[in-house]
């Protein structure tokens, strides 16, 4: 099947599309590797078939939700593809969650069926007179107890290969935004979002081949790691590499020994821990071809460390939950330092004022972007849809400038900026600064009122082993600043931490560091 993305065929089905089409041309291609499994597409294909019967068994309709609580394991793809081809609507969290989430996720998108874990499971058997909706727990990986054994149930389901007649433009995934506060919103994603987006920037940007073998540091729950470590490699026939342990250094190390992967799929912490591993010396990088970074800045310095211990490229980009996947990137041969590089063939995206006027070259503003990725709206919170998708346009909540040439620089989430003495601060200028002295190993920078009532920046800041924070060290860091940039940018305050606090996407939790100790 050859799809063009700006003129996606109407009857259009994400389990088709990803899968299938793949399973006819290459069914004995490994699609998947898990410790000592080796999954080809056939097999694949057989699991996503029975799971499809399953659901409908259980009763599952066209566009009923069904909720993910899994870690990295193969059961996560055969439940997700099941849903889709079945015609209802998938929606993933990171089961490591607390009681009030769990009860939050699954009332919130009033999934009648849920496939988890075993601990999960026990979660929500402590809370079952809470959650009206959900009719089947089914567990997958063992421990099911007196819930529905996912992988027994496959076994005993008749394999039902017929794939419902979805529309390219119903409903077919959630996913969820990593707002500062409050619960997640779902942003409500169309069959095609997915398919328009791996056309126009997995396959042509980053180059997704059947030769290829994906490592992801973010777990399948998250939008980013599910387009670049399962669906995009499934689209090129390539080979996903999953495990359900904390993505490690060590754990990542021993992954890049046994499976030799050629794309590795990152965050700037999951880079920066990598490089100030012990034993990062004695790995070797050589199988991979490329990096791609997103979900926080990737810092200039920590980019030239990187691609001088591995010699491997990174692509550092923006996406969102809103638009799916990554909309402005870096590409190999066009790396900008510093910048995430251009708009993806397929998205504009535009830097506004806050009534929505474009903004001259060089100035700072609301970064506005769209293309036939877009969400249609956040599940039942009209008033915030109607502020971030604004006709086909997305309005984020970042502030970005952009440069003669096209490139696009972020400068921080619209809350994180500061304005001192009556100018406009980019925190990540000056983490990018901080970070070039070598006892820094990472940093954040918020704002604080003085004494009379103004903003003022503070860089919190964790050491390598062995440095210790002093007032000696902290004067010489803001010394570092004023040495680079306008002397205004020098943090005021400098505290020295452990470790950032970070959410389970790997971002910092800037608000945290705000908050009176």
């Amino acid at each position: 099947m050859s799809l063009d993305p700006f003129n996606l065929p109407e009857q259009l089905n994400l389990a088709d599309v990803f899968l299938h089409q793949q399973v006819k041309k290459t069914p004995a291609a490994t699609a998947i590797l898990f410790e000592d499994q080796v999954i080809t597409y056939a097999q694949l294909g057989e699991a996503t078939n029975r799971a499809s019967a399953l659901f409908k068994g259980l009763g599952l309709q066209s566009e009923q939700r069904v909720l993910l609580m899994l870690p990295d394991v193969p059961q996560f793809a055969s439940a997700w593809l099941g849903t889709v081809q079945a015609g209802g609507a998938v929606s993933a969290v990171n089961p490591q969650l607390k009681p009030d989430e769990v009860q939050y996720y699954l009332n919130y998108t009033r999934a009648k069926l849920t496939v988890t874990d075993a601990e999960t499971a026990a979660l929500i058997d402590s809370l079952r007179p809470s959650l009206p909706w959900l009719q089947h727990v089914l567990v997958a990986g063992g421990g099911a107890g007196r819930h529905l054994d996912y992988d027994v149930e496959l076994t005993k389901v008749a394999a039902d290969p017929s794939i419902a007649p979805t529309h390219r433009d119903d409903v077919a995934v959630w996913l969820y935004t990593s707002g500062s506060t409050g619960f997640p919103k779902g942003a409500v994603h169309k069959q095609h979002d997915f398919v328009f987006n791996a056309l126009t920037y997995g396959l042509p940007i980053v180059g997704y081949t059947e030769r290829d073998r994906t490592v992801s540091v973010p777990r399948l729950a998250f939008g980013y790691a599910l387009g670049s470590n399962l669906l995009f490699p499934l689209l090129a026939g390539g080979t996903s590499v999953l495990f359900k342990d904390k993505p490690t250094p060590q754990k990542l190390f021993e992954l890049m020994a046994r499976h030799r992967p050629t794309m590795f799929t990152a965050v700037p912490t999951a880079l920066n821990g990598i490089l100030n591993a012990e034993g990062v010396d004695k790995v070797d990088f050589s199988s991979l071809r490329v990096a791609i970074s997103a979900g926080e800045a990737l810092p200039a310095e920590l980019y030239q460390k990187w691609k001088k211990r591995t010699g491997v490229e990174i692509l550092d980009g923006i996406g969102s939950a809103e638009m799916f996947h990554i909309f402005i990137t870096n590409r190999l041969g066009d790396v900008k330092l510093g910048s995430l590089g251009r708009v993806v063939e397929g998205y504009q995206a535009r830097i506004c004022d806050d009534e929505g006027r474009e903004l001259p070259r060089g100035e700072v503003g609301t970064l506005r972007i769209r293309g036939d990725s877009m969400a249609l709206e956040y599940w039942q919170q009209h008033e915030k849809s109607k502020a971030t998708f604004v006709g086909d346009w997305c309005v984020s909540a970042d502030k970005f400038q952009q440069d003669d040439d096209g490139y696009f620089y972020f400068c921080g989430r619209g809350d994180d900026m500061l304005k001192v003495g009556g100018k406009w601060l980019s925190p990540v200028e000056v983490e990018n600064v901080l970070l070039q002295h070598p006892a820094v190993r990472e940093v954040a920078v918020v704002g604080f009122k003085d004494a009379d009532g103004l903003d003022k920046p503070e860089a919190f800041v964790a050491l390598h082993a062995g440095q210790v924070g002093s007032p000696e060290l902290a004067e010489q860091l803001k010394a570092k600043v004023r040495e680079v940039l306008a002397p205004f940018k020098a943090p005021r305050a400098v505290t020295f931490i452990d470790a950032l606090p970070r959410s389970d996407r790997g971002k910092v939790l800037k608000n945290q560091l705000k908050e009176p100790a």
